[in-house]
Parts: structure tokens; C-alpha cells; sequence
């Protein structure tokens, strides 16, 4: 009877705090649960998109039928950025400037990593400077980009200067890149070079 009459008291114990708060308890409880099983789900389907992007950008090789498709499907992958920056480089090489200019702004529009934003940058500068674009190179280089890319993009607005023959604008950039540039850096001699030639 005794046992009974324990089993009674906690039943009306476990009901007396479900009617306090305890059905509260329990949703977020379930809550919590559902959240932390989507976010490994979300976490799987993540990698596994990414692994998708780096296969198909394993398989781009130049190809700007496979990039356009990788590019579709894969837009915000680090994979899909690097396959574009290997074309886009591809396409300078072949001396298809405007082609590879492209491909430089569809990282610039669709990857935000600091990374491949500074390269895309840089590189497309450098496909106007090609180009003779002199005031669109600058334009692109006035672009934000991390601090840590300032000496880059320095030295290549005094590559554009330069070009145009303005050595005051040219020395004053690659001054901007040297203060900037570690003393170890291997670029280092290169740009104190570029500003000993103006």
C-alpha cells in the first residue's frame, strides 16, 4: 500500500509541475534538441557542398562551359573562387583580357572571403593595366580590401602611375607599399627597384 501510495504522490507531484512551468521546461528542452540536430544537419550538407564544388572545380581545367556551371551551383564555395582565379588566369595568359576581366569580377560580386577579394582586385588592375584602362585599374584598386593586402594594392597603383608617367603619384604609392611591407618580404627589393627606376 505504501509503495502505491509513493507512486500516487509522485504522479500528482509530476503533474503539479508540469501545470507550474514544467511543459515550458520541456518545449525548450525539445527546442534545444531540434536546433542542435539542425545545425548538424545544416553542418553536413555544408560539407558536403563544398565537396561537391571541390570535385566539379577539380574538373573546370579552363573549361568556361564546367566553370559557368560550378559558378551556378556553387556560388559561395572557396572551391568555386579559386577555379575562377585559376581560369581567369588562364584566360590573362591567352591574352583574353576582357574574358579574364570577367572572371575577376565574379569573384569581386560573389565571394566576400578578404582572400580572394584582394586577389581579384589585384588581378584585375592588372588586366587594365594591360589594357591601358589606366582610370579603371585605379578605380578597381580604390576597392576595400584587408589591410593586411595594402602593400599589394600599393605597389600596383604605382605600377599604373608609372604607366602613365606620373612618377610623383608612382613613388608616392610604392612609399605607401614599402611602409607597409615587413622588412623581410621578398617583395621588398622588387619595389624599392620599381621606385629607384622613376
Amino acid at each position: 500500500m505504501s509503495a502505491h501510495h509513493d507512486e500516487q504522490q509522485e504522479l500528482e507531484n509530476a503533474k503539479h509541475l508540469w501545470h507550474k512551468g514544467g511543459k515550458w521546461v520541456f518545449a525548450v528542452l525539445v527546442a534545444a534538441a531540434l536546433g542542435y540536430l539542425g545545425n548538424v544537419i545544416y553542418k553536413g550538407q555544408v560539407e558536403s557542398n563544398n565537396q561537391k564544388a571541390a570535385t566539379l572545380a577539380a574538373q573546370v581545367n579552363g573549361d568556361s562551359a564546367k566553370l559557368a556551371a560550378l559558378q551556378q551551383s556553387h556560388a559561395k564555395s572557396s572551391a568555386t573562387a579559386l577555379a575562377t582565379l585559376e581560369s581567369a588566369k588562364l584566360l590573362f595568359d591567352n591574352g583574353k583580357l576582357d574574358e579574364s576581366a570577367s572572371a575577376y569580377r565574379w569573384i569581386l560580386d560573389n565571394n566576400k572571403e578578404p582572400l580572394f577579394q584582394a586577389a581579384a582586385v589585384q588581378n584585375l588592375a592588372n588586366v587594365f593595366l594591360q589594357q591601358k584602362k589606366f582610370d579603371d585599374a585605379l578605380a578597381i584598386l580604390n576597392t576595400p580590401v584587408d589591410d593586411s593586402f595594402a602593400p599589394i594594392i600599393n605597389e600596383i597603383k604605382g605600377d599604373v602611375y608609372s604607366a602613365q608617367g606620373k612618377n610623383k603619384e608612382a613613388a608616392d604609392a610604392y612609399k605607401l607599399a614599402l611602409d607597409k611591407l615587413p622588412e623581410n618580404s621578398a617583395n621588398r627589393e622588387l619595389v624599392e627597384l620599381k621606385l629607384g627606376q622613376l
